[in-house]
């Protein structure tokens, strides 16, 4: 993205870059545009949210152990997943509602992750049609599916993401029951997009879909929701090429453990078998080298693409990324690492948090409006 070039509201990247020049301004900015509605959709999670909370603490229990006199001229903030070239470990998580944060909200997060050269994973439930999304040029383009039909239902949908050039197929694992997320409860807040027929077919998914799917197609298929190491050797065996560990943001059950808590028995029963991507509680620099650190290729970002959507559509998302690669070249150069792949777990040790934990508790700039 050049710098004269527009978002949806007007802005331009340069102008983004001197409004948001951290990222809690990003969800200051954020929050001055969405209704409460949708503030508290993208905020929350299930019931007490101990789950969310937890993603964060897996966090924070974690310190880091610095090396020092190393020549750091050169620090490289590179990754790669499935094989694919990416400007900054990270991943733009799927979200059923980008909708919600701007009106052509998938496109505009596709544009994002082309500009920057990071992945977009489009969900399947939204308005906007992969056919759309596909039409941006660059940029790593994942499908993730929520099952709402049967197999030649399924079969259609593989055929048109392989058909437009998407680079692999997630389908989501975690979801066979829909939470109970209180503060859309309690604001009679009714989401449009639950409103689709077909929640049988996500609850009756099992490994032998998965079987058929390896079977039948000819792209790389990422599990989207592994959270324990048993599942990630059954995973591997069916053929998956890569395993997401998530909990949803600790949007779908409760008290469960906090993601990057769960990631290093994952990372072990994989054994460099397919590749491994996390998300949940991921807000920072610090938070990616330590993810990597321990063993994961990628991260997911879920709610900072929400607020970098509604902060200022493509512009915004790039900014978001721009603020994380920064920090991230930062903490590698002193960590006395030159690249990601230099780091692993002698580089961190447990430590006490230093705060209660919660979504935008490593903001602590942060507006009360946001904090609220």
């Amino acid at each position: 993205m050049t710098d004269t070039a527009l978002n949806h509201e007007g802005d331009t990247i340069e102008a983004l870059r001197e409004a948001c020049q951290t990222l809690h301004e990003v969800i200051d900015r954020a929050r001055s545009r969405l209704d409460n509605n949708v503030w508290d959709y993208l905020r929350g999670g299930t019931e007490s949210e101990t789950t969310l909370r937890r993603n964060r603490l897996a966090f924070d229990r974690l310190a880091f152990r610095p090396r020092v006199l190393r020549d750091m001229r050169e620090v490289d903030t590179g990754g790669a997943f499935l094989g694919h070239k990416l400007r900054l470990p990270v991943l733009l998580c799927p979200i059923g509602s980008l909708e919600s944060f701007h009106p052509n909200g998938p496109r505009a997060a596709m544009q994002a992750a082309a500009d920057f050269g990071v992945s977009l994973f489009l969900s399947s439930v939204g308005t906007v049609p992969l056919e759309e999304v596909a039409t941006v040029q660059g940029g790593m383009k994942v499908f993730c599916l929520y099952k709402r039909g049967d197999d030649d239902w399924l079969d259609g949908v593989v055929g048109r993401a392989i058909d437009h050039g998407y680079d692999a197929f997630a389908i989501t694992v975690d979801s066979a029951w829909y939470s109970r997320r209180e503060r859309d409860l309690a604001n009679r807040f009714v989401k449009p997009w639950r409103q689709v027929p077909g929640m049988e077919f996500q609850k009756a998914l099992n490994w032998a879909d998965i079987a058929r799917f390896k079977k039948t197609y000819d792209i790389p298929l990422i599990l989207k929701g592994i959270a324990t190491a048993e599942d990630a050797r059954m995973a591997i065996e069916h053929g998956a090429d890569a395993v997401f560990v998530s909990n949803h943001g600790g949007r779908q059950l409760d008290h469960g453990a906090g993601a990057l808590d769960v990631l290093p028995e994952v990372v072990d029963a994989v054994r460099g078998r397919a590749s491994v991507a996390v998300d949940g509680g991921v807000v920072r620099g610090t938070d990616i080298a330590k993810a990597r650190a321990l063993g994961a290729d990628v991260v997911g970002i879920g709610r900072l693409l929400c607020c970098g959507l509604a902060a200022g559509g493509t512009a915004g998302v790039v900014r978001v990324l721009e603020l994380l690669e920064e920090e991230a070249r930062i903490d590698l150069g002193l960590l006395g690492v030159q690249n990601f792949s230099e780091l692993d777990g002698r580089y961190l040790r447990l430590a006490e948090p230093v705060m209660e934990p919660g979504l935008w508790s490593q903001y602590p700039l942060i507006g009360d409006a946001v904090r609220g």
